[in-house]
């Protein structure tokens, strides 16, 4: 499948979302307005944001731009669907602050160029493009040397294992070097019915990051797991399997990374 056909499925697939308000399809709650960080940032890896240019990248929905921009920053919203889009902008007048959007995919953010951002800041999106590798490369010319990008992706293993659980527990299905879209699932928490989805490994998410000129400071694997969680839920697959992944990595300049590889 070529790339605008991906494109395409997936701009449809979130549409639809928005319309049948499906998880992350539905804008935040009033109340995550009167502490917006403690929503977005709750390890304060951003550290104070007003007055900051942050790109929230594959972030529509009505959460992260307006939610940043409660806190004081000056927040760009991209993301692939004119639906979800729409949610932020509506979000941002309800709740009286400025969010400006851009329709593009994050893989290719040529209607920002010649911008520069001090914090970027991308919940799970990357599952929704064939290489992650342009979307770090595209990323590194809108952030300034030393800027913060915060990522958060699904991890390789969730994504190769069942939904539902076996005798032998919740098996290794896909092949790790998967090269095509994954299989569809519906009716996962994990997943996302309808779209076009893709397993990167970890030499891809964290090798490619660093080669596309970040250092990584942080990293952390978000629990969702419950004890108390029935067999097959969403909570009881946490339990063994972390299902995401959160990055904190630095831009950094040509001269930085000339003195952090040579001995």
């Amino acid at each position: 499948m070529q790339r605008h056909q991906i494109l395409s499925h997936n701009r449809q697939a979130w549409d639809r979302r928005v319309l049948q308000g499906e998880t992350f399809a539905r804008p935040t709650a009033d109340e995550d307005f009167q502490d917006p960080l403690l929503r977005l940032d709750p390890r304060g890896w951003l550290g104070n944001v007003v007055g900051k240019r942050i790109l929230c990248l594959g972030a529509g929905g009505g959460k992260h731009g307006p939610l940043f921009a409660k806190a004081g920053a000056i927040a760009t919203v991209v993301d692939l669907s004119p639906a979800q889009l729409e949610l932020d902008r509506s979000t941002a007048r309800k709740h009286a602050v400025e969010v400006r959007t851009i329709e593009t995919s994050i893989d290719d953010l040529s209607p920002l160029y010649g911008e520069q951002f001090d914090l970027v800041v991308q919940p799970v999106s990357s599952c929704y493009v064939p290489d992650v590798a342009l979307m770090y490369q595209e990323i590194a010319k809108l952030l300034l040397p030393g800027g913060v990008y915060v990522s958060q992706h699904k991890t390789p293993t969730s994504l190769q294992s069942r939904m539902e659980p076996t005798r032998a527990g919740y098996e290794v299905a896909i092949p790790y070097y998967i090269n095509a879209t994954l299989p569809e699932v519906n009716g996962s928490r994990l997943r996302e019915a309808g779209t076009l989805e893709f397993l990167h490994r970890w030499e891809q998410l964290i090798g490619g990051l660093c080669r596309s000129g970040f250092i990584i400071e942080d990293l952390i694997e978000p629990r969702h797991d419950r004890a108390e969680a029935e067999s097959g839920s969403f909570g009881h697959r946490a339990q063994f399997i972390a299902p995401y992944v959160r990055i904190k990595a630095r831009r950094v300049d040509g001269s930085e990374r000339t003195r952090l590889v040579l001995p």
